[in-house]
């Protein structure tokens, strides 16, 4: 008895695929500490965290379980074919267990924004508009096209805008501007998620780049989108949109020429985290991307 519920514990684990949930965690915090910096908030930051800043992420990264675990509910047909291990096709979870595990996170996240700010409600409401619509019919998660829009605007856009907005006006210039270079990154970069499904996803309708161009095609098209982001910073810099200390987010070109070259070679065998080697790269990018963006923002508020 013990051990099934272990084992159904670890089921509903895996629907919500932690690793996937550092993203918006460490992005929101990072955002969140950088809005704080800049917008001069008196109150002591170490007395807002445990209040403010680790609920919101929290918020935002219980958001993306309840899509996880709600994207492999409707993702049934497809998870037979490539991902036969996951909780649902295995046996180990119901459809109907998943979608209220799925129903559960999102009145959860919902829950907890309604407690931080009426803006950051209203981003966490718009992402689950995405989110939902990308899984449930008609899936836009189909669509060609517009299947890389669904990912990139709540993922990168709205989540940047949804983590300013906790202690800032989320249409300043600058979260806007970072907001926008995240979107386009990911708008590119969604596609390496889908090299390991691309048989599978190509059998049950998803129409995606890489199974409608195939991969070396598909890698030319989205490559743009993630690097001239960045390698236009120096014009967004010359241009007065962004301060001169933020030209370091330049240098991410290099992890996205390198995310491209994998794009190439990527095997459809050959899997990290249960993707392709370019997915995680392009993950930890992100990552920096975040990281690199906070540290330059509170460095140069110091200065100032």
């Amino acid at each position: 008895m013990k051990n099934q519920i272990n084992d159904r514990l670890k089921a509903y684990i895996k629907l919500a695929r932690p690793f996937t949930l550092l993203a918006p965690l460490i992005v929101s915090i990072c955002i969140m500490i950088a809005s704080y910096k800049y917008n001069n908030t008196t109150i002591d930051l170490t007395k807002l965290l445990l209040t403010v800043v680790i609920p919101a992420s929290v918020s935002l990264a219980i958001l993306n379980a309840g899509s996880n675990a709600l994207n492999q509910v409707t993702d049934l047909k497809s998870d037979k074919i490539s991902k036969p291990y996951r909780p649902i096709p295995k046996g180990i979870v119901s459809t109907k267990e998943a979608m209220l595990i799925a129903t559960i996170f999102y009145a959860l996240s919902i829950s907890i924004a309604f407690l931080i700010n009426p803006m950051f409600l209203l981003f966490v409401l718009s992402i689950t508009f995405f989110t939902v619509t990308y899984s449930l019919p008609p899936r836009c998660k189909d669509m060609l096209f517009i299947n890389q829009l669904w990912v990139g605007i709540p993922r990168g856009l709205l989540g940047i805008l949804a983590s300013w907005s906790v202690f800032g006006d989320s249409l300043q210039p600058l979260p806007l501007t970072i907001g926008f270079l995240a979107m386009f990154f990911l708008i590119g970069g969604s596609i390496t998620k889908d090299i390991i499904d691309s048989e599978a996803d190509k059998k049950t309708g998803t129409k995606t780049l890489v199974n409608t161009y195939g991969l070396k095609q598909s890698a030319l098209m989205s490559f743009p989108f993630m690097f001239f982001p960045f390698a236009f910073v120096p014009i967004l810099i010359d241009s007065g949109i962004l301060e001169p200390h933020f030209f370091i987010l330049t240098f991410l070109t290099i992890p996205i020429v390198y995310i491209f070259y994998l794009m190439l070679k990527d095997s459809k065998k050959v899997r990290h985290l249960e993707n392709a080697p370019s997915w995680a790269l392009m993950y930890v990018t992100y990552f920096f991307f975040a990281f690199g963006f906070s540290i330059i923002t509170i460095t140069g508020q110091v200065i100032a």
